[in-house]
């Protein structure tokens, strides 16, 4: 299962931006700096807070701050 993620996240890499807003567990962690752990997060972050209104929004994950959010910016989208 975990070898199924990684593939998957490794194609949508390859693909158009990551919707944050949508994206399930397996896109999340297409984006550079995003493992398991941080995908959850972002997901259950999601959940309690509702959509991220901007891009920049993601670095009141815990776990993301501004360093990863420079890495991540150019892949991630809101809407």
């Amino acid at each position: 299962m975990k070898h199924l993620l990684l593939i998957i996240a490794m194609v949508f890499t390859l693909m158009a931006s990551v919707n944050i807003n949508k994206a399930d567990k397996a896109e999340l962690m297409s984006l550079k700096g995003v493992g398991e752990k941080t995908a959850t997060a972002i997901v259950d972050y999601r959940k309690k807070h509702g959509k991220f209104k901007n891009a920049h929004d993601i670095i009141n994950v815990k776990g993301i701050g501004e360093k990863s959010f420079t890495k991540m910016k150019k892949d991630i989208k809101v809407k």
